[in-house]
């Protein structure tokens, strides 16, 4: 039987040296969100370390119970509930990793209240429990987009750095949100010592993304597996920072163990940037053998609800120093994914 990517990776993770990993054994972790992507990811890398009790907090246990149908043990509990009412759980949780969040475009457009209410009030559910419980260590889940838009070409952009948001655009309810969630959470520190760090994601993707996930990556991955053209609905020039998942839970769980609290890290490979249409052409290129090719169909308004285009470069040197490093490029993180993507269809 073939090995999938995704059982590569998460043995990979498990046998990993460079985390203390002792300081989990017995250990209670909540993972929000997870049936999202990071969420999913990190609750198979901890099930794969072992000696770990995961308590994955999700609003549908259907959906829940078929995505972990094969990763199912006695260290896996569910718990249902909406993030955005107040989170109880009685028993012990010693750390806590908060994924919950909107993270499809259209969704901020459509529904943008709700988007804020998930971020602002789930952020705030979840301190509060992290308060209570006394754990010993969370980590907020933020996003490069809190950044905003450079004017000119920004290289190297360090967790110190700040952008342009226009707060009357109705899509920046998302990167607003996630400002003041980082925010919230060093008011937390501050003011109980809630022990929070803070992970700012790029966009992440790999072997294990999940059946009906329609960002980019997927699109660009189903289009070489169906050898169809990609077709953009932009011109493309947004610059990307783009991590490998696996070396995106590493990320994590680095931040978990070794971060400290009240700071901030950019989590993403610097060898993997590039813009939309550079990708793409990649992707057409190397990926699928020159088959397929992008097409451009540019409506008059953003109707998909895509962020502002930005240009920049995401430093990741500060997560490097507590001894994190990418390793996948981006061509690779395509041919796993899409290996994978094939396997199980």
């Amino acid at each position: 039987m073939t090995k999938t990517a995704l059982s590569e990776d998460l043995k990979y993770i498990a046998c990993y040296k460079d985390l203390p990993y002792e300081e989990m054994e017995n250990s209670t972790v909540l993972v929000t969100g997870a049936t999202g992507l990071i969420g999913v990811s990190l609750i198979r890398a901890l099930l794969a370390i072992g000696k770990i009790h995961v308590i994955a907090f999700v609003r549908n246990i259907e959906k829940a119970k078929r995505i972990y149908a094969e990763a199912m043990t006695s260290n896996l509990e569910f718990i249902v509930g909406d993030i955005t009412s107040k989170v109880q759980i009685d028993k012990r949780i010693d750390y806590i990793i908060h994924c919950a969040s909107v993270t499809t475009s259209k969704i901020m457009v459509d529904n943008p209240v709700e988007t804020l209410i998930t971020a602002i009030d789930g952020t705030r559910n979840v301190l509060e429990l992290a308060k209570d419980k006394r754990v010993r260590s969370v980590v907020y889940v933020s996003s490069m987009e809190m950044y905003g838009s450079f004017e000119s070409d920004v290289h190297d952009i360090t967790e110190k750095d700040l952008g342009f948001i226009d707060p009357l655009k109705v899509r920046s309810n998302y990167p607003e949100s996630k400002r003041l969630c980082e925010n919230m959470c060093v008011a937390y520190l501050s003011e109980y010592n809630v022990p929070v760090k803070i992970a700012r994601l790029a966009q992440t993707f790999g072997a294990g993304i999940l059946p009906g996930e329609n960002r980019v990556f997927a699109q660009f991955a189903r289009s070489v597996i169906t050898q169809k053209d990609i077709v953009l609905h932009t011109k493309g020039q947004s610059e990307g920072n783009y991590c490998y998942i696996r070396d995106c839970v590493i990320g994590l769980l680095t931040i978990l163990l070794k971060g400290k609290d009240g700071e901030a890290y950019n989590v993403s490979n610097p060898a993997s940037h590039t813009t939309i249409a550079e990708m793409a052409k990649m992707v057409c290129e190397k990926i699928a053998d020159g088959k397929i090719k992008v097409v451009f169909d540019i409506p008059e308004s953003n109707t998909f609800g895509y962020a502002a285009d930005t240009k920049m470069k995401l430093n990741s040197d500060k997560l490097q120093g507590l001894g994190w490093k990418p390793e996948i490029n981006l061509e690779e993180s395509y041919r796993r994914m899409i290996r994978d993507m094939k396997a199980i269809s």
